[in-house]
């Protein structure tokens, strides 16, 4: 979240962020620097070839048509038609390659993007928003894309101007300053009209994430939604942020209105003096008709340029606060990465010890405070505690989602920090309290930590989960698409589908992260029979709170007070810990109120979910 802060402040920031923004677009445009060096020469030929041509047609008039010279006139016609080849030519040329720069730059900057938010440590995924995220990886680099297209246009633009420029002083040095008199204005105006739009740009990059953020969590959390018939209060959010964005476009439209009905009058004042004192010129006998023609020519080829330099002022100014936007996102360093003198993880048999654990979400009360665990190789160990004791926490620490403040967590006797995160995490099952099934095939989902298992491991994972029965009996099998984060699916099956996954990537420790929490107590022994299935051999952290759950554990610790307030078998905390007992109550309690509710579902047919009607 950014800080709040005040008007100079955020003007400085947002200079700042734009800064960012320009030397992230050169970075990113520099491995195309063959095919710009291509489109420039293409331009610059183009540029040649389009400023030869009104001079052709002077000399066609004045040295042929009055002169009488028919020859003169076909000769200079056909070098004309050729140039015009040569022009087109290029135009394709130089319109190709600003293309080509162009959707490579952003194909180039949204891998960039997306595999450096891989890299992004769990406290950057937990405080940023995935609306945000998405509007950054689309419509912010979409803005780079649209002001790179520009960049071979706008170098021939430039060489148009500057060659028009110097053939009208060449040709008559008066007739040109009247008629590119009214530049200098059109410069302090552009000036002007960049200085004012930036900020409206930003603003208005911003409130399109907004709504971004808007539309993804309502379409994530639509379940909640209509649960809470709450549609009228989403969409009345949608409109005010539609609105604004409303607001800060039809802002950067006014003040495009302002600028480039000016960039289109001006070539007109130019033309009107071009007539004015060209046309006495020719009267006097000190300037031919066909020097008028190619001036009257030149100025129209000015009216292209000066557009294209009014678009990019614009477009420079979106692309610069897009590009900005982008740069906060790559110059964040992942907060968990490997150490200097990474170690590969040693074989062993999965011992783990929590040594002087402290840890902390934020500034303040720590999770965890002196938290000391063995765990021995092969053991399963349910971890306990009331709510908020911090008992996930200990699981995230395993795998070095969060690092710890002040401790140490050793892997058979290695601080996991100084293993190979890649090593650690590979070694390192978990099943989540809320399992998220990407929109994919049965098979995928479960093959996820390893694409090319073959089907047999696949279904051998599915058997010892408990899932292969119900998956052979989905419309296609292994080959059935699931739903959006499996939706499709009951909770029990979803929990199946996610321990396969886990057993498939066969890790030496087993993280079972209230892994029945969110199945129907009814059905909750078939997951603890799959589950007991799958922790054989292998070092097990079970958070539970129900006692079946418990029950598949050889120790139960119990957490309090961000440490270890007792241990035993679930029999000998029952018979010696007041805490132990409450804590189960408070369980049992909870999964009364959720049988009821299952139960009320069942019989009530308007407490069943719009989505299954």
């Amino acid at each position: 979240m950014e800080p709040v802060l005040n008007a100079s402040e955020q003007a400085s920031f947002d200079k700042g962020r734009r800064r960012d923004g320009w030397r992230l677009m050169r970075s990113a445009v520099a491995p195309q620097r063959a095919w710009v060096v291509g489109g420039v020469a293409a331009g610059v030929v183009w540029t040649a070839a389009k400023l030869t041509i009104p001079l052709l047609a002077a000399a066609a008039i004045d040295d042929g048509m009055r002169a009488g010279d028919q020859g003169k006139v076909i000769r200079l016609t056909v070098f004309m038609v050729l140039i015009g080849i040569v022009q087109a030519l290029c135009t394709g040329m130089r319109r190709y390659a600003a293309f080509r720069i162009a959707l490579r730059t952003e194909t180039d900057l949204r891998h960039r993007l997306f595999a450096h938010l891989q890299r992004l440590h769990f406290a950057f995924h937990d405080q940023a928003q995935t609306g945000q995220l998405m509007a950054r990886a689309n419509t912010d680099i979409q803005q780079v894309q649209t002001v790179v297209i520009l960049i071979p246009l706008t170098v021939a633009a430039m060489f148009t101007m500057t060659g028009v420029l110097v053939i009208m002083l060449w040709k008559n040095a008066i007739l040109a300053l009247l008629a590119l008199g009214a530049l200098p204005f059109l410069n302090v105006a552009a000036t002007r009209f960049s200085h004012r739009i930036a900020p409206v740009n930003l603003a208005l990059q911003e409130e399109l994430a907004d709504v971004s953020g808007v539309v993804e969590e309502s379409l994530s959390g639509i379940r909640v939604v209509k649960g809470f018939g709450a549609e009228r209060q989403q969409i009345r959010r949608l409109e005010a942020e539609a609105d604004s964005v409303l607001d800060r476009s039809l802002a950067a439209a006014r003040l495009r209105a302002g600028f480039m009905p000016l960039v289109d009058f001006l070539p007109t004042v130019s033309m009107v003096a071009i007539l004015w004192y060209g046309g006495h010129q020719v009267l006097e006998g000190h300037l031919q008709v066909g020097d008028i023609l190619a001036f009257n020519l030149y100025i129209l080829m000015l009216i292209w340029p000066m557009r294209m330099m009014g678009m990019l002022v614009a477009q420079a100014s979106r692309a610069s606060a897009g590009a900005g936007r982008v740069h906060e996102i790559l110059s964040t360093d992942p907060a968990i990465a490997d150490a200097a003198d990474a170690v590969p993880l040693p074989p062993g048999p999965g011992a783990l010890r929590f040594e002087g654990v402290r840890f902390g979400y934020g500034p303040g009360r720590f999770v965890l405070d002196g938290l000391d665990l063995e765990i021995q190789g092969g053991e399963a160990v349910a971890i306990v505690g009331a709510t908020g004791s911090g008992k996930s926490t200990v699981a995230r620490l395993v795998p070095r989602f969060y690092d710890v403040e002040a401790g140490r967590i050793l892997l058979d006797g290695i601080d996991v920090r100084a293993l190979a995160v890649d090593d650690l995490r590979s070694a390192v099952g978990i099943v989540f309290e809320d399992t998220f099934l990407f929109s994919d095939t049965v098979r995928e989902n479960i093959a996820f930590a390893d694409p090319k298992a073959s089907m047999d491991a696949v279904r051998s994972a599915a058997r010892l989960a408990g899932a292969a029965d119900f998956i052979e009996a989905l419309p296609l099998g292994y080959d059935t698409v699931i739903g959006e984060h499996g939706f499709s699916l009951s909770g029990g099956q979803r929990q199946r589908i996610a321990i396969a996954r886990a057993v498939l990537a066969d890790p030496q420790i087993l993280i079972l992260d209230d892994a029945t929490s969110s199945v129907d107590p009814t059905k909750e022994h078939e997951i603890r029979t799959a589950l007991g299935e799958v922790m054989t051999g292998r070092t097990t952290l079970i958070i539970a709170h129900r006692p079946g759950t418990i029950a598949l554990a050889d120790r139960v610790v119990l957490i309090g007070d961000g440490r270890v307030v007792a241990t035993g078998t679930h029999e000998e905390l029952l018979a010696t810990s007041d805490e132990y007992r409450s804590v189960l109550a408070a369980a049992a309690l909870t999964a009364a109120d959720e049988t009821a509710a299952a139960d009320n579902t069942a019989h009530d047919p308007a407490a069943i979910p719009e989505a299954s009607v």
